[in-house]
């Protein structure tokens, strides 16, 4: 507690409250600054690809886009069987290496762990090598390698229905050079994209206004609730990762994305720096059907109680919508 003593001169008065002002910020708390990196699953394309429309458009939109907003490099985890007899899923993979953004792996036909034996799993791994290793050669070239293409996003968040299952691939991604891309953050953004197409091609005004004010406020309570839950799994705030899928909704949104992250007191940064933060290296070790995100899985770990408060999303009405 400060104490204030009589003095003889303003001077020496205004010395004295400089000084208490500085000693009591001195003395508080500081300001915990959140990071997150944002990362596109199924690449070129998630969900409907509506009539006459270009794959490779929406990957060029989303592009200008994060340009725009000068998002750092964020990684596009590519399914390469959408390449087959498709130029155009080629080209968009090539406007996002050349929008300065990587690539890497998330299986080649996105592959279920749960309904698939380990060896199956690592063949699509492998498979989904080549396209990566030829659209990842300039842009490691010109940023110095700071950005490899060997890192893994499990499909559905599966990660092995049993642990035997889930060792044996992790060990296979360990020896072959991968890290593991995490996540902490999902809302299940995909759920927006084939419906946004869906009203777009019926030209629905007001459905779309819906889907953008669903869009934010799942955006911003499941950030809020997942916050909460790896708070409780790390006893801190970490760094996180949210997983996002590029398709027809993306451009359109993510600026209110942007906008919500940066009102909840988030940087946003690279993957590479996001799992700086030691909670990657916590492996819950635990295998389930479902699978689910580092957060949840550290949750079942450690047996921490599933919140109360868990947001709902509106699955219902986004698949039924504009149909």
């Amino acid at each position: 507690m400060w104490r204030v003593f009589p003095v003889s001169r303003p001077g020496t008065a205004l010395l004295a409250l400089a000084l208490a002002l500085f000693c009591a910020v001195a003395v508080a708390e500081p300001t915990v600054e959140l990071k997150v990196a944002l990362t596109f699953d199924d690449l070129p394309l998630n969900g409907l690809l509506p009539p006459g429309a270009l794959k490779s458009d929406y990957a060029r939109d989303t592009i200008k886009v994060l340009k725009k907003h000068r998002i750092p490099p964020s990684y596009g985890f590519i399914v390469a069987r959408q390449l087959e007899r498709d130029p155009d899923g080629a080209r968009a993979l090539q406007i996002w290496v050349d929008g300065g953004h990587p690539l890497a792996n998330h299986t080649y036909t996105h592959l279920d762990l749960t309904k698939n034996s380990a060896e199956d799993f690592q063949r699509e791994i492998l498979r989904n090598e080549p396209v990566l290793e030829l659209l990842m050669a300039p842009i490691q070239k010109t940023v110095g390698g700071k950005h490899d293409w060997r890192w893994f996003r499990y499909p559905y968040l599966h990660e092995g229905d049993t642990l035997e299952k889930r060792r044996a691939v992790r060990a296979f991604l360990s020896t072959s050079g991968y890290r593991i891309a995490q996540t902490t953050l999902d809302f299940e953004d995909y759920y927006w994209n084939s419906a946004y197409a869906r009203c777009w091609m019926r030209k629905d005004d007001a459905s779309i206004e819906w889907l953008r004010e669903s869009y934010r406020n799942a955006a911003r309570d499941f950030t809020r609730f997942q916050i909460q839950n790896s708070r409780a799994v790390f006893g801190r705030d970490i760094h996180h990762v949210m997983l996002l899928h590029l398709g027809a909704f993306s451009s359109h949104i993510l600026p209110d994305l942007f906008r919500i992250l940066k009102e909840e007191g988030f940087e946003i940064v690279t993957l590479e720096e996001a799992q700086k933060d030691p909670a990657y290296d916590y492996d819950p070790d635990f295998a389930h059907v479902r699978g689910g995100t580092h957060v949840e899985l550290g949750m079942q770990a450690k047996n921490i109680p599933w919140p109360a408060n868990a947001p709902q999303l509106p699955r219902d009405r986004l698949t039924t919508i504009c149909n």
